[in-house]
């Protein structure tokens, strides 16, 4: 049985189109796969203090005597999440675009999860990831139009970050889902969400096949 952690980061609760986004990708590669085993971490609401000092504490084991209590209490927070991401077979994060980068709901908990010995580690050579083997789907909603001029790629650090960390972290196979010009009038977000559909079924019968082709060998 596989495992699925759906991770969403936006501040909008219910009007938020990457949570409608990571809800439908979900539902359909649950579809593709039956047996996946899913749990939920929602940023907005339980959101991990932002890093500091004191978060620095995960290089001794959590209950160390070594460590302050303030230090206990961060360090047991991030060993829960880093155990989570590196349990999870599968992620489905939804990252809307804010302020041309990433909700610094969803940059805490991947500060907390970037930890050397856990997920990446550095050798002679550079850094290797820890963290392989794993597939990542992202939501990616933004307002306007970045992704087909030159001007707009450089602009955002939403997608070209995430895409940054998660390869630091070893994961080659992340894909994403986007809905942009949301921001542009009705019929621009409705054609954004239509695009986002079409990428969604395309992704199921990805993952379709996958199982199938598991299956058969």
């Amino acid at each position: 049985m596989s495992k699925l952690l759906h991770i969403d980061s936006s501040i909008l609760s219910n009007q938020s189109v990457s949570r409608q986004l990571t809800a439908q990708i979900v539902a359909s590669w649950r579809a593709a796969h039956p047996g996946t085993e899913v749990s939920y971490l929602d940023l907005a609401v339980d959101t991990p203090a932002h890093f500091s000092a004191d978060a620095m504490g995960f290089r001794l084991p959590p209950t160390s005597a070594e460590l302050s209590p303030a230090q206990q209490r961060e360090n047991a927070l991030s060993e829960a999440l880093v155990s989570q991401f590196l349990a999870a077979d599968v992620l489905v994060i939804g990252a809307p675009l804010y302020n041309f980068s990433i909700p610094t709901q969803l940059k805490a908990w991947i500060d907390r999860i970037a930890q050397t010995g856990r997920t990446f580690k550095y050798t002679d050579k550079g850094p290797v990831g820890l963290a392989g083997g794993k597939v990542i789907i992202v939501a990616s909603s933004r307002g306007g139009v970045y992704s087909t001029s030159d001007a707009g790629n450089a602009l955002e650090h939403q997608e070209s970050y995430l895409k940054t960390i998660f390869g630091f972290f070893g994961v080659t196979d992340v894909r994403f889902v986007r809905a942009e010009g949301l921001g542009m009038g009705e019929a621009a977000k409705a054609a954004a969400l239509a695009a986002a559909q079409v990428e969604i079924l395309a992704l199921t019968q990805v993952a379709a096949n996958q199982a199938q082709a598991a299956l058969v060998a």
